[in-house]
């Protein structure tokens, strides 16, 4: 791969190589025959991706359930998706293929993108380590995040604390946005969450739909010991 070549791929990819003999393995396909080649990298880059999108995940939805969590993931971590990231950066017009491999349309086959695609963010954790890793994971997946939405496991919180609320005080939980900080596009909301003129929690999200539904867990967790002391 020539000097303009790789600097064409590495700001499409968003990283640039001080090892880019790191980057030529991950770019190989094994049917090109060679002793290395590209699969040890895919192994790598599998688990550097699911490391970076479980810490996606976590700071957005810190509240949400572990089955929940893995579900998001999976929805973000799979063979389609992974093939469409791979050809948003043409990913496929840089692979080294095998002349079988190439006769057959290898630079499309979803799985060869894919695989692809894991190498070389396999490449990019042996060049800059995990925080560069996690840089490119997050400006490829994040617009995905579904910041926008309650996640599953957490929609009823809120249903759930206000059927408690009632039964317990005849009293409607009410929200109050007291904060916003950050800039535009990382921009955090504080909810205050109270009932009868009391405060049983903040929560913190990056709406303030996920503001009030981690105030009201927390308001939930008091509440339940409350009762279960009485």
């Amino acid at each position: 791969m020539s000097d303009d070549a790789r600097a064409a791929l590495e700001a499409a990819l968003g990283h640039r190589f001080a090892r880019p003999e790191a980057l030529e393995v991950a770019l190989t396909h094994r049917s090109v025959g060679d002793r290395t080649h590209n699969e040890t990298l895919e192994f790598l880059g599998d688990a550097v991706l699911s490391l970076a999108i479980s810490d996606l995940l976590m700071r957005e939805f810190w509240a949400a359930r572990e089955g929940d969590l893995s579900k998001m993931r999976a929805s973000l971590v799979n063979a389609e998706r992974l093939a469409q990231k791979a050809r948003a950066i043409d990913l496929g017009h840089w692979l080294r293929l095998g002349k079988g491999e190439e006769r057959s349309g290898g630079r499309e086959k979803e799985k060869i993108l894919a695989a692809g695609y894991e190498a070389v963010l396999g490449a990019v954790y042996v060049d800059g380590g995990y925080e560069a890793a996690r840089r490119v994971v997050e400006a490829h997946f994040a617009a995905e995040l579904p910041h926008d939405r309650e996640p599953p496991g957490q929609r009823d919180y809120k249903t759930r604390l206000q059927e408690l609320t009632q039964r317990l005080y005849r009293e409607m939980p009410i929200y109050t946005l007291v904060d916003e900080r950050g800039p535009d596009h990382e921009k955090e909301f504080v909810v205050e969450l109270a009932v009868g003129g009391r405060v049983y929690g903040r929560g913190v999200g990056r709406s303030k739909k996920l503001a009030e539904q981690a105030a009201a867990m927390k308001a939930l967790v008091s509440l339940d010991r409350t009762e279960g002391d009485g």
